[in-house]
């Protein structure tokens, strides 16, 4: 019973941080799509404003990160890869192609060996 208590920590922490991830991916695109709208697409210059506080929540969003090491980075920039994707497909509006979805499973394959080889490894 109590391997399986703690396989359960380690399954809500593993999510969790799969969650953080994503909304760490989300402020950083939105942080950087809003100035790229004012550059490339003539909108208001206001959107700079949003889009620093964007990416003011993404750098505190990193802080709440369990670690900050490069593994953790890693891990979290194969489900950046992932995010940005959907915002390409939902937000662009283009559609990914077959490769664009084995890249994103290999990126989070890659992220699942680094994520369970180093807890196997302490």
């Amino acid at each position: 019973m109590i391997v399986s208590v703690k396989q359960d920590n380690v399954s809500v922490e593993i999510v969790r941080t799969f969650g953080l991830f994503i909304v760490t991916a989300v402020a950083e695109i939105i942080g950087c799509y809003l100035p790229y709208l004012w550059l490339k697409h003539q909108y208001s210059p206001w959107l700079l404003f949003p889009a620093a506080a964007s990416l003011a929540v993404f750098v505190w969003l990193l802080t709440l990160h369990p670690q900050a090491s490069g593994r953790v980075y890693a891990a979290y920039g194969s489900v950046y890869i992932c995010v940005a994707m959907f915002w390409l497909w939902r937000v662009d509006g283009v559609r990914p192609m077959w490769s664009d979805f084995i890249g994103v499973a290999v990126c989070l394959v890659g992220a699942s060996i680094i994520i369970f080889g180093s807890r196997a490894a302490a």
